[in-house]
């Protein structure tokens, strides 16, 4: 429990959290290097890079005084650090400089390596000899740059028209690119003043993956180069790129047809391992992301993949359960890294709640779980020599830090190595969410269920936090939250709304129901092209367990959520009138204009039978929209202009359903510049906004209001 002097925790709070993002092994593994994100005086949003001890007493230090450095990539055979360095009004740039000591006070010395034109930069990794470094850039259409924009504004000319030729033109929170593409460049820091060379380009759909061979000779390069390739994700392929330009890429041959991403070199350069599946599907689905290997042979012209291997297939594990938060951008990517020898591979397996550090054998078997629920773990790097690997670790009542496990024996002893929240953590009323299992009828059975579906042993995983000492009273009002997804998890990472929630003195219940990642594909699959479906049969069991609770008024209960989440807040309301208010956050509400208004468009019978133009009626079926009639609770509307994932449309007509039938509606539109990511990587002032809007509509229409 809190102690009862702390400070309640208020929204304004998001300014002195700090939380730590991508950190890398220094060459001997005495350090790591790491994104340190803040605030500074005027809430604007800063990223340093630091510096850390992997052991004994904690140290930490600044490298760089941002105010928007990332990406930082330590030299694999010294002392150097290339990093990304984001200038106010420039285009990013490779930066390096020398790594002091932890117990250094001094800032070193910093080099401009690049001169790019304005565009993006991404995945920088050094080549294993140290010698050359590659890296992913886009550069910007020549028409939409500052500098064009400046031309047309002293000439009193209209911003121009895009047009566009590939349905692969815009990405949320990334932007509308249009035809500009990421390419593979190689620099070779060995030639002072050398420009980057292209190495590799795809010219469609650009999300391509990439891994240094061990001997620096080829570059393994996971993509789709299929002219319809968001269509057909099953036809990626692996190539194999030569770094000095002079040989065209060549594709592996014999790997089996599906999604594949994070190409990995085993330490003798004979095999790679990948993320990936069989079948038609992307790797956002419900099935889950298996960890492959094969052998290869790239000696001839056309290169070769022996005993193509899924190691995880047996097992109901999948390498992309992403665990939701507001104190870290929402990240899917697989994570995992090839054992010294080559014999094994670890990786991080969400489950239950809990990103977790697994292994595996190369040539398979039983996947064996190294660490516990408590914390969340997002790992960054694998140290091979000293069998350690850094990670972000996050807990219910403890904010985001840098931590270092021990790679040895079952267990992995896992220690935190920085301390930036500590008096936040010390000063404040944190509440320690209560873990239970949820059964259909609403009741907590003890410990979890042993099967995955809706048999016997269903229970849905979920968690409860009460208002601290000296929290207002509410008049025992309840709020549940349901993530966004939907195949994600809640669970153990710190959450700074629900604790702001708890503190202003309302019960807060979060689960996961079915079509949750982390309890095994059937659990997920099960609303496979039917949402409203099983998921809202176990949101209705959360609720029932939450109005029974001691000390809550069942006529006082809400529910909320975000993307997904907001559509079962849209769906609840539509189906049930248990709810007394209600906010519906960055929504899914009509699932067939969804098809043609999202960044990825809808894939004719892939994850929904038919489409929006043909055979809509299981999109009809699952739309909340087409429940609107009737509908008489209080709801809140929040949605950014800028959301290209669910586009803000969805959000009116959920306004204009509610207004139409005099229903109490408020509608926050947050501008343009946002995106679907507000809530976790927006501006402060519009985040801490959105919280206090939220707290508003609780105490108007949850506490205050008698409307039923």
């Amino acid at each position: 429990m809190p102690r009862r002097s702390s400070r309640l925790v208020q929204p304004e709070d998001l300014l002195r959290l700090v939380t730590v993002a991508d950190p890398r092994f220094s060459a001997d593994g005495h350090s790591v290097v790491f994104v340190r994100k803040g605030y500074d005086a005027k809430g604007a949003r800063t990223s340093e890079l630091w510096l850390a001890s992997t052991r004994g007493a904690q140290r930490q230090r600044p490298l760089t005084t941002g105010p928007r450095d990332s990406t930082p990539r330590p030299s694999p055979v010294d002392d150097s650090l290339l990093f990304v360095r984001s200038a106010t009004k420039e285009a990013p740039q490779l930066a390096l400089l020398k790594l002091p000591p932890v117990r250094g006070k001094a800032r070193p010395q910093v080099r401009t390596l690049t001169r790019l034109p304005e565009g993006s930069l991404a995945s920088v990794e050094w080549s294993p000899d140290g010698r050359h470094v590659a890296f992913k850039w886009r550069q910007t259409m020549t028409e939409f740059t500052a500098a064009a924009a400046k031309r047309r504004k002293a000439l009193g000319h209209s911003t121009p028209a895009l047009v566009v030729d590939d349905p692969w033109y815009r990405l949320d929170g990334d932007g509308v690119f249009g035809t500009a593409r990421f390419r593979l460049f190689v620099l070779d820091l060995g030639r002072n003043g050398a420009a980057p060379r292209e190495v590799f380009r795809c010219d469609h759909l650009d999300d391509f993956s990439f891994d240094w061979s061990p001997d620096s000779s080829t570059i393994a390069v996971a993509c789709n180069r299929d002219p319809r390739a968001l269509f057909h994700p099953e036809r990626a392929e692996i190539l194999l790129v030569d770094p000095a330009g002079k040989r065209s890429p060549r594709s592996i041959e014999g790997l089996p047809e599906g999604p594949k991403d994070s190409p990995r070199w085993s330490p003798d350069g004979t095999h790679l391992a990948w993320a990936g599946r069989r079948g038609r599907s992307s790797m956002y689905d419900t099935a889950n992301v298996e960890l492959w290997t094969a052998a290869i042979d790239g000696s001839a012209s056309r290169p070769r993949a022996v005993r193509p291997t899924s190691l995880t297939g047996a097992s109901d594990f999948c390498l992309m359960s992403g665990t939701l938060s507001d104190t870290a951008d929402a990240s899917f990517a697989p994570w995992f890294a090839w054992s010294p020898d080559g014999q094994s591979l670890l990786m991080r397996i969400g489950w239950h709640g809990a990103g977790r550090i697994a292994s595996v054998s190369a040539s398979g078997g039983e996947v064996v779980l190294h660490t516990d629920g408590g914390a969340e773990l997002a790992p960054g790097a694998f140290a091979a020599r000293e069998g350690l690997i850094v990670a972000v670790r996050s807990a219910p009542m403890e904010p985001p830090e840098i931590a270092v496990a021990e790679v040895h024996g079952h267990l992995f002893e896992v220690e935190v190595r920085t301390s930036f929240n500590s008096s936040f953590r010390q000063s404040r009323a944190l509440v320690t969410p209560r873990e239970v299992w949820v059964t259909a009828d609403g009741r907590i059975r003890s410990g979890a269920p042993r099967s995955k579906g809706r048999r016997s042993g269903h229970a849905v995983h979920a968690w409860v936090m009460r208002p601290p000492p000296g929290a207002p009273r509410r008049g025992g009002a309840a709020i549940l939250q349901v993530h966004g997804g939907p195949h994600a998890q809640y669970g153990v990472s710190f959450f700074h709304e629900f604790q702001v929630l708890a503190a202003a003195g309302y019960t807060v219940v979060f689960s996961n129901p079915r079509g949750s990642k982390g309890y095994g594909a059937r659990f997920c699959g099960a609303i496979r092209g039917r949402w409203g479906t099983a998921d809202w049969k176990d949101v209705q069991s959360v609720t029932r367990f939450m109005a029974r609770l001691p000390g809550v008024n069942r006529a006082r209960l809400a529910i909320m959520g975000g993307s997904y989440g907001g559509y079962m807040a849209n769906w609840a309301i539509a189906h049930s009138k248990e709810y007394r208010a209600a906010i519906t956050d960055r929504c899914v509400s009509d699932l067939s204009s969804m098809c043609g208004t999202s960044d990825y468009p809808e894939v004719p019978d892939l994850y929904w039978p038919g489409v929006a133009w043909d055979r809509p009626q299981a999109l009809r079926r699952s739309s909340p929209i087409t429940c609107f009639k009737g509908v008489r609770t209080p709801t809140l509307i929040i949605h950014s202009e800028g959301d290209l994932r669910c586009n803000i449309e969805q959000g009116e007509q959920v306004h204009a359903a509610l207004v139409t039938q005099g229903v109490p509606t408020r509608f926050v539109r947050y501008p343009r510049e946002t995106s679907h990511g507000m809530s976790r990587s927006g501006p402060s002032d519009l985040r801490i906004h959105r919280l206090r809007q939220i707290l508003q509509w609780w105490d108007e229409h949850l506490v205050k209001s008698s409307t039923r």
